[in-house]
């Protein structure tokens, strides 16, 4: 299912400045998430498709790169991934709700963007702030590109579909990457 909410369909650019326009499309559809007003239906599937298209090309290419570079450490890049699994358990729970006009949605909703918006700001300060000092512009162009047609890549294969966001949650338990929140 296409989203008919535009999430922007970047080909390059530094690699820095298009997750930080992610982060803002975040924001905003949070904020649509939490408005009752908005079509809450549309705006989670668009946040879906974003969620799980961002995640995966910062994965496959920034992570990986950054760690080449020195920028970033095994732990960082590790704690990055879990943090996207973290998101895509919560943006399950406001996938698989029926209505979005219940005090439960609104619930999920909180959780989700609790989730994001710490992820976000960690990310900003220890992921792309020593970025911007140890790799070259011309490193982060070439990883922009990357980065852009993986995340679009991603989004024209309905990524955000309910049953591939519940697949990366059963792997991402598989692999360790959640806590065991009943214990």
């Amino acid at each position: 299912m296409s989203t008919p909410i535009e999430l922007g369909r970047p080909v390059s650019g530094d690699v820095i400045e298009l997750i930080l326009e992610d982060h803002r499309r975040f924001e905003h559809l949070l904020r649509q998430l939490r408005d009752s007003s908005a079509d809450r239906d549309a705006v989670r599937h668009a946040l879906a498709a974003l969620h799980v298209a961002h995640a995966e090309a910062e994965e496959k290419f920034v992570y990986p790169a950054l760690r080449r570079k020195d920028a970033i450490d095994e732990h960082e890049a590790e704690h990055g991934q879990e943090e996207h699994a973290e998101g895509n358990e919560k943006l399950l729970k406001v996938l698989e709700l029926k209505g979005t006009d219940t005090q439960a949605f609104d619930d999920a909703v909180e959780e989700l963007a609790t989730a994001l918006n710490h992820h976000l700001t960690e990310e900003e300060l220890t992921i792309l702030n020593p970025a911007r000092e140890e790799v070259s512009e011309k490193v982060r162009a070439e990883l922009g590109e990357r980065f852009a047609t993986e995340r679009n890549a991603q989004i024209d294969a309905d990524c955000g579909r309910i049953e591939n966001v519940r697949r990366l949650v059963e792997e991402a338990e598989k692999e360790g990457l959640l806590e065991d929140e009943e214990s």
